[in-house]
């Protein structure tokens, strides 16, 4: 048997930032020589909400270069642009039609989003999901790295699998059920600004995250700035310290020591002591993501030349299936 297959991608909506890296990325390069992977960089999903198109290309092209410069290997992994390969808009409105309203409409994500936008919620977030769907379905995949706040969007997936399996397989299955790929514990990376909240990029505080391409003084502007408390003496898994907790938690990971290790050095620390201590980590850190970045921007050829080989390999992939859909359908092939 062959390598299972991986797909996962992000929103090139601004930059990456740390809990995008620990949270996810990060993860996918440590276990990426176990997959077959297809990342991409999922730019129709951006336009979900308001997005600014004079910086949506550039936007794309920098998450492409950070998924190499975190550690992405093209011998084990396929990066692409999702735009640029038509099947994805193909087979969302081929699975439209065969979603039943209320599914979307059930969506918790939605729900939120919906509210925040008010009268100008878009038919594109309603049905963001089913987009995600085909995204999914297109490459067969096997498994899906998720967080929390996706699990019900797999949930989706696979419904709307089973669902056309049902329809039009006449006893075969014709799109793969794919399965969560649970992150490890401890990749869920909060706000700087809330301990109670994701970081996120559609926080509008600048201060509330990490961004990959921080240089030092930005990041330790940030971390002097970000909220703490009065108490000495730092510690994990206090409810009345969560912003405590995720620093710990974070210099933990960045420091490569253990729960134990950080609690034995950090008991007695006041901010004062452990905020240059975390911020002189976290530069350390970024260091080199920072310097392959620069270099793979700088070869723009070599940029473009990786989308390339990696919208043809995709493309491939995805074609399959649409053809298999669409002749089950009853859809006939194109002269």
């Amino acid at each position: 048997m062959g390598k299972q297959r991986v797909l996962s991608g992000v929103q090139p909506t601004g930059n990456l930032h740390l809990g995008n890296y620990l949270g996810a990325i990060r993860n996918w390069v440590d276990h990426q020589a176990q997959y077959d992977n297809f990342f991409c960089v999922v730019d129709l999903h951006a336009i979900t909400v308001p997005h600014n198109p004079a910086t949506l290309a550039t936007d794309t092209y920098t998450i492409a270069a950070l998924y190499l410069a975190c550690g992405i290997d093209l011998d084990y992994s396929t990066i692409f642009v999702q735009s640029h390969i038509s099947a994805h808009t193909e087979l969302t409105w081929l699975l439209n039609c065969i979603t039943p309203m209320n599914w979307l409409e059930d969506m918790i994500q939605f729900k939120e989003k919906a509210i925040k936008q008010g009268e100008n919620v878009s038919v594109g977030l309603l049905d963001y999901p089913v987009l995600m769907a085909a995204d999914i379905l297109l490459y067969d995949a096997d498994k899906v790295p998720v967080g929390e706040d996706q699990k019900q969007h797999l949930e989706l997936t696979r419904d709307l699998a089973v669902r056309f399996n049902h329809l039009f397989g006449k006893g075969k299955t014709l799109l793969k059920l794919p399965d969560p790929l649970i992150r490890p514990e401890g990749a869920r990376v909060m706000s700087l600004t809330d301990g109670t909240r994701k970081m996120s990029k559609s926080d509008p505080s600048e201060l509330s995250r990490i961004n990959l391409l921080d240089d030092p003084d930005t990041i330790t502007k940030k971390i002097k700035r970000c909220k703490t408390d009065a108490v000495r003496g730092l510690t994990f898994d206090d409810p009345d310290r969560p912003e405590c907790h995720n620093l710990l938690m974070l210099y933990g990971i960045l420091a490569g020591k253990t729960k134990a290790e950080v609690t034995a050095e950090a008991q007695d620390m006041g901010w004062g002591q452990f905020k240059p201590l975390f911020t002189e980590t976290l530069i350390e850190n970024l260091k080199p993501i920072q310097a392959k970045y620069k270099a793979v921007m700088d070869d723009r050829g070599y940029l473009e030349s990786v989308l390339k080989t990696g919208r043809e390999k995709a493309e491939a992939v995805a074609n399959q299936t649409l053809t298999r859909v669409k002749e089950a359908m009853g859809y006939s092939r194109p002269l």
